[in-house]
């Protein structure tokens, strides 16, 4: 258990002395990091040996073990130390989340690479098969909407969240053949090694990811998607937004490259979904 956890689990159970070097904590951190057991001691209004107490508490073998955890609870995020948003009624909280999802839009608009979205699409519209690569929650779901895209344009598309199979995939894959990922934070070095497998296969690759990170170096192509977080954590990354629609951004140029193919396989989906669910032409394309 971290410094932080351990300090959550105990907070009910301290002190009023105790309470006070936590907020002090909590609210001063840097303070709190550099400060030497009697300026802590001072700040909080405690007595040294409070303060000892106070580490022991929280599974500290002495004030300097207790410095080396707390100093490490950086490496995580000082946003998480104080995570309370700023509201949390419905009303603010919809104007918090439209409007962020907003600004990623326009982030993205302003910011991306129009000429890599044209060679993806480019490339993308000429695969013998194309094999969509992503991991983790919200890469996962990209590489599942790549393929739920592009299927529908008639296009040989698969999807994998595995990193054991992205390997074998790309082993497996022929020039000819398009793989494309995603990561968010760029970050991920199973899909890099993928990159690099299929690079040296002359294998075009293909990378929605952050700009100058270890994926995109390994990949062919980059769409390069960076949207700041904000401090908020228990918000939705917005960034999800601005990967979707970068992914309909391709997706429509590679329907539009391919008109003919897609508009047949198109049709025909929108025909079984008319005979056995809608009765009338109305409704969305696909779930």
């Amino acid at each position: 258990m971290d410094l932080f956890s351990a300090l959550q689990e105990e907070k009910e159970r301290l002190s009023q002395s105790e309470a006070r070097i936590a907020d002090l904590i909590v609210n001063d951190f840097e303070f709190a990091v550099n400060a030497s057991i009697t300026e802590l001691a001072d700040r909080a209004e405690v007595s040294p040996p409070t303060v000892t107490r106070f580490c022991r508490r929280l599974n500290c073998d002495s004030f300097s073990d207790f410095k080396i955890k707390l100093a490490r609870t950086a490496y995580v995020g000082l946003r998480y130390l104080k995570p309370e948003p700023k509201s949390t009624n419905a009303s603010d909280v919809a104007q918090d989340i439209v409007s962020t999802a907003q600004e990623a839009l326009f982030r993205l608009h302003r910011s991306l690479n129009l000429e890599a979205v044209e060679q993806a699409a480019a490339a993308l519209a000429k695969a013998d098969m194309i094999y969509a690569f992503g991991s983790g929650g919200n890469s996962s779901m990209i590489a599942n909407e790549i393929q739920n895209r592009l299927f529908r344009l008639g296009l040989r598309v698969t999807a994998s969240n595995d990193h054991g199979m992205q390997l074998m995939l790309t082993a497996a894959a022929k020039q000819g053949d398009v793989i494309i990922g995603s990561s968010f934070s760029g970050r991920n070095m199973e899909l890099a090694k993928s990159f690099s497998l299929a690079r040296e296969e002359n294998i075009k690759t293909i990378a929605l990811t952050q700009n100058g990170s270890p994926v995109a170096q390994a990949a062919d192509i980059v769409i390069g998607i960076d949207i700041p977080e904000g401090s908020n954590i228990f918000r939705p990354t917005p960034t999800r937004v601005a990967y979707i629609t970068a992914l309909d951004i391709l997706a429509a140029l590679v329907a539009y490259a391919i008109q003919p193919q897609a508009t047949v396989t198109l049709r025909q989906i929108k025909k079984q979904l008319v005979a056995h669910r809608d009765g009338d032409d109305r409704q969305l394309l696909g779930d």
